[in-house]
């Protein structure tokens, strides 16, 4: 009975780390690159933004003269690579951005 039992529980354990197991590329967020914050002119105002880079990923509700555009890609469960784009607005026209960009973007 124990040899039955420790069997059962070697088959088991080893389904849980069949070297055959496919692991999905994960992209989440907004693709932004550099020829997209080039389309940003001062003073556009915030809708117009919005149709260039989509939509923000994160708004503050107490502050609204900013706006974050997140990326994030994990290729097959391996390193996570991020980049950021923080958009500063003066009322409702854009001022400026700060940007933080991968290299090359795994999606293209």
């Amino acid at each position: 009975m124990q040899k039955l039992a420790a069997l059962l529980s070697l088959v088991l354990l080893a389904g849980c780390v069949f070297p055959g197991v496919y692991k999905i590329n994960v992209q989440q967020g907004n693709i932004v690159d550099d020829e997209t914050l080039a389309q940003l002119q001062k003073g556009m105002p915030r809708e117009q933004v919005h149709a260039i880079l989509g939509t923000p990923i994160m708004l503050n509700p107490v502050d609204d003269s900013r706006e974050y555009y997140m990326y994030t890609f994990q290729k097959g469960g391996g390193d996570i690579k991020n980049q950021r784009v923080i958009v500063y607005y003066d009322g409702d026209s854009y001022t400026s951005y700060e940007a933080q960009l991968l290299d090359k973007t795994p999606a293209y």
